[in-house]
């Protein structure tokens, strides 16, 4: 699981287009957090053949906190690039 997070997190989000980081309103009421992407050729290890026709993928953090700020903090520190607050 923390190498699929680490590859996820330093390799396939910074390869999106237009990526400007995730939301921070994909949490639940328990804390986990879901983020969808819509095409898993962004993965290396994947080859054209195998994500041939495209698919998308759903990632699911299930995350035991008390509070879903605990789970923000858990996945801000792991790296996760939350998107910046507009003011």
């Amino acid at each position: 699981m923390y190498e699929f997070m680490d590859r996820l997190i330093n390799i396939v989000l910074p390869r999106l287009r237009d990526f400007h980081g995730v939301s921070e309103r994909a949490f639940d009421k328990q804390g986990n957090y879901a983020l969808g992407l819509t095409d898993q050729s962004v993965f290396p290890e994947l080859s054209f053949e195998e994500t041939s026709p495209a698919h998308g993928i759903q990632v699911i953090f299930v995350i035991k906190a008390e509070q879903p700020a605990h789970s923000r903090a858990l996945l801000a520190k792991m790296g996760l690039p939350f998107t910046k607050e507009s003011k």
